[in-house]
């Protein structure tokens, strides 16, 4: 297997241990099993790949992977990706809330992402920024609020730093780039995504308050989390996704294919 094409077309199903032709056109992305498990559940479906690194379900022309945590899998997962060339790909993320009006459960709707990570660096030039495909990101919007919901805008910071709740400098540092949220991956699903022509967009769950010590993640505090919060988020990126399907019109950044041919 000497190009990408190949490499990928093979790895993907080895990761996945879904063929090919079993994936939906439409993607939603995750880093947790239980949201896998409630998509299968809510179709009548089943869970695939449960002894493989990449979980999923797909049900309705949509495909639910759980790509594990960190950029460098994300990265990896949007170049799998490409063997299939999804029309479009949304991650439902959680997130830190940087801002003391950020509560627990609120919705943030990345504009863009700070490449903090370093990972997205391998697609992009530095100076390059992050951004989801806007016309994924404004189904998202609509979706959000016909559903009954609301949400923040604003820049994420991603990082693969796992542990800085104690680092004080880091947190100045954090305020000074005035980020709504902090996560690990949406960077590099941005950068990736579109080093790989796969439109992609972003929907975080505020998880924790990682800026105060009262507020950093727990198991207690995660577990009210997904009790709470979490089936609204699945069902946000479900509807959004069927929403840019219905429309029919592609949600690839404007003037992409002239974008990468100059």
């Amino acid at each position: 297997m000497k190009d990408k094409t190949d490499i990928v077309a093979n790895w993907l199903p080895r990761y996945t241990g879904t063929s090919l032709d079993a994936f939906g056109e439409h993607v939603l992305l995750t880093n947790f099993g239980n949201y896998v498990e409630l998509f299968a559940r809510w179709h009548g479906g089943d869970v695939q790949g449960r002894d493989r690194p990449m979980p999923n379900a797909t049900a309705d022309g949509i495909t639910m992977i759980n790509f594990g945590m960190g950029s460098p899998n994300a990265a990896t997962m949007m170049d799998l990706l490409s063997a299939i060339a999804p029309k479009a790909c949304l991650f439902l993320g959680k997130c830190g809330g940087l801002k003391k009006k950020n509560q627990l459960g609120d919705l943030v709707l990345p504009i863009a992402a700070i490449r903090g990570e370093g990972t997205s660096n391998d697609y992009l030039l530095p100076e390059v920024p992050a951004l989801p495909a806007f016309a994924l990101q404004r189904a998202v919007s609509t979706m959000i609020r016909d559903l009954g919901h609301d949400y923040w805008t604003g820049t994420v910071y991603p990082t693969n730093r796992r542990v800085w709740e104690h680092d004080d400098a880091f947190k100045q540092r954090l305020r000074q780039m005035r980020c709504m949220a902090i996560d690990m991956e949406t960077a590099t699903v941005f950068a990736a995504g579109f080093a790989n022509r796969i439109p992609c967009g972003a929907l975080l769950l505020v998880s924790d308050q990682p800026m105060i010590p009262e507020g950093v993640k727990t198991e207690a505090s995660d577990r009210v989390i997904t009790a709470n919060y979490v089936e609204a988020h699945i069902r946000v990126g479900i509807e959004a996704l069927k929403l840019v399907r219905r429309n029919g019109r592609s949600v690839r950044h404007l003037r992409f294919e002239d974008e990468w041919e100059g």
